[in-house]
């Protein structure tokens, strides 16, 4: 599955997190292969009907806005993804977690095995893959928490202030500039979670809610934060290995750790049981397929979309939500959840506009 990430068994991803960031090498350039074959005459794509692809000089022409409705797939596949976990009530989000992690594992070993990358790592970078591990695991868990605890909309919206953490938490470890830019964006996304969570000191108990669904609504919410928070550290992690350390080696270190980090809690918290209905088991492999397709299409839009343009596309996840809990749930959002959503989105396209103006200088 959220957030399943990258080149066909990445972790799924937590929606959002890495597309602030400058492209991963070759994101905003087209594969070697797309040079052109050096045949004469001229030929037009099937597709979007480009004239000439030119000489051996040339790259062939690819289809605009191709990248882009990669994203498009993705964020689609990725919210299909939250919306099983959503239905899945019977199963505890932990035990969710531990069904990906056994899946991805299974995606992870052949093509580690295949790159021979080995499965410990550089000596120097170990005790990184370990954090990496371990925080990506539980941002996971939060994730998946969050989706059952309150709506899909809120969940959804309050992951994508993950970003602006991660612009804070690289200011403060890495020593990456933050600019009063950075801080409008992090005051956006905070006013944005606050008119989701609507805490009853601020709106009072009208607004808020004082049942029990509140209460659940609330530890929703900051399970969603935390899960931001961890996720952008996780980021800063990986920023901080670089390319010394294989994407599927990291991957790899992240479903261990997390399929270890589930079996304990399950066996702590009790809750470990395998789904009685066939329709959760359906439910518990479709997230694992959903997510991994997700992060495919978006692996493939960064290879050939700037990060900048992926990253405003990614925000239709927050549309989706919408639509599916409206549709799957009977449940209308509120005004401060859109206003909410409003806040957060701005602040994450804002953020990646800039990012993008950045790297076009």
């Amino acid at each position: 599955m959220r957030p399943v990430d990258s080149a066909g068994a990445a972790e799924v991803p937590e929606p959002g997190l890495p597309l602030m960031d400058d492209a991963p090498q070759g994101a905003s350039e087209e594969p070697a292969a797309a040079e052109a074959a050096g045949t004469p005459g001229p030929c037009r794509c099937w597709v979007c009907g480009n004239s000439p692809c030119g000489s051996e000089a040339k790259k062939k022409a690819r289809c605009p806005g191709l990248g882009l409705f990669y994203t498009l797939l993705s964020a689609f596949l990725f919210s299909v993804g939250s919306l099983f976990v959503k239905k899945v009530q019977d199963v505890h989000a932990v035990e969710i977690s531990a069904f990906r992690c056994v899946f991805q594992m299974l995606v992870v070993i052949p093509c580690l095995i295949y790159r021979k990358t080995g499965f410990i790592g550089p000596k120097g970078q170990r005790i990184f893959l370990l954090l990496r591990g371990v925080l990506g695991s539980t941002a996971m868990i939060l994730l998946y928490y969050a989706f059952q605890a309150t709506s899909l909309a809120d969940a959804t919206v309050i992951t994508f202030s993950s970003p602006v953490f991660t612009s804070i938490f690289a200011w403060i470890f890495l020593k990456e500039k933050y600019s009063p830019w950075d801080a409008l964006f992090t005051a956006f996304t905070i006013t944005g979670v606050i008119l989701i969570v609507r805490p009853p000191f601020l709106f009072g108990a009208s607004a808020a809610g004082t049942d029990e669904s509140y209460s659940v609504h609330l530890k929703g919410t900051f399970a969603a934060v935390a899960h931001a928070v961890f996720a952008a550290v996780t980021m800063v992690i990986i920023r901080k290995m670089g390319k010394s350390v294989d994407y599927f080696l990291s991957i790899w270190y992240y479903v261990v750790l997390g399929l270890l980090e589930s079996v304990i809690v399950l066996f702590i918290i009790g809750e470990w049981s395998l789904p009685y209905c066939g329709l959760d088991r359906l439910f518990l492999i479709l997230i694992g397929l959903f997510g991994l397709g997700g992060q495919v299409f978006l692996t493939k839009a960064l290879q050939i979309e700037k990060a900048g343009p992926v990253a405003i596309m990614k925000t239709m996840d927050v549309v989706f939500a919408f639509i599916f809990q409206i549709i799957f749930f009977n449940d209308m959002p509120t005004w401060w959840t859109v206003g909410g959503a409003l806040c957060v989105v701005a602040s994450s396209t804002g953020a990646a506009i800039r990012k993008w103006c950045q790297s076009s200088k």
